[in-house]
């Protein structure tokens, strides 16, 4: 069986003795799902036949909400005990924690054991949901803190290379971003992303498009530096250059373009909340 999910996630233990961490199982590679047969067998649907039309509603809300199916949906054969002990292999689904989610919040809620395992997947979902925004936050934070250091070494090497006065250094700037970004300077993703003024560009990025800009940047510097290039106009088309590559392995990889990833929270307030938490472990520890 293929895994679930394309992206890993992580594991979220659950109440050992709830009757949907029993049948939690994992494929070959490491990926959570539960059987949709088990699933409806634990919500007293005594028929697999009428336990289809509530996993078609769950896809359908899936579908709604723009979320790739094929994600958490997933059809598998199964061997399933029917009469005298024989078994025999049957279709089934795989489903996500969220795709269990969804199943569930559709399945006869008249019924208790259906209560319980709302209440059970909306808050294992909501602890996951928890989990991936801490490590998210955690990159976010570390990408940031490589590219301030990468950008101070991008400036010297663009130094070296006659790009000296600020303004000159702010042109050589855009024209990454340019590169980057398919035509848009600074100013203009400050525009397109809803950005204020005040607010600088890489503190309301996400790790992808921070990872992206980080590339861009140390690889400017090493172009500037590996080719001896000289002069600001050269170096405003090394930059761009770059730039422009880094844009086209995204669009070759089939990612999503760097203006199009959606604006973050300042980073700032990332920084303060860690701040506090380190602080407040000091005072415990002493």
């Amino acid at each position: 069986m293929r895994k679930i999910t394309r992206t890993r996630r992580p594991i979220i233990t659950g109440d050992p003795d709830s009757p949907f961490e029993k049948i939690k199982k994992y494929d070959n590679e490491g990926a959570e799902y539960w059987s949709a047969r088990e699933l409806a067998r634990i919500l007293e649907y005594r028929e697999y036949k009428n336990f289809i039309p509530v996993i078609e509603k769950a896809i359908n809300v899936c579908k709604e909400t723009g979320i790739i199916v094929e994600n958490h949906f997933v059809e598998i054969n199964e061997m399933v005990t029917i009469g005298s002990r024989a078994k025999r292999e049957l279709l089934s689904m795989a489903l996500s924690r969220y795709a269990c989610y969804l199943t569930i919040q559709n399945a006869d809620s008249s019924k208790e054991i259906v209560a319980l395992g709302q209440t059970y997947f909306a808050i294992q979902t909501r602890k996951q949901e928890v989990a991936t925004l801490a490590i998210e936050d955690e990159k976010r934070l570390f990408l940031r803190d490589e590219l301030r250091t990468h950008n101070i070494q991008l400036a010297g090497a663009a130094k070296e290379a006659g790009v000296i006065e600020p303004l000159d250094y702010a042109i050589f700037q855009d024209h990454g971003y340019k590169g980057l970004y398919g035509g848009l300077g600074a100013k203009d993703i400050h525009k397109y992303k809803g950005l204020k003024k005040s607010q600088k560009i890489l503190d309301h990025m996400g790790s992808t498009e921070l990872a992206a800009n980080l590339f861009r940047a140390t690889q400017a510097e090493e172009k500037l530096k590996r080719e001896s290039i000289k002069g600001k106009t050269s170096a405003n088309s090394a930059h761009y250059e770059v730039g422009a590559k880094v844009r086209q392995t995204i669009k070759e990889l089939g990612g999503t373009m760097p203006e199009k990833l959606p604006a973050h929270d300042s980073i700032k307030k990332i920084e303060k909340q860690k701040q506090k938490f380190l602080e407040q472990k000091e005072e415990i520890e002493d």
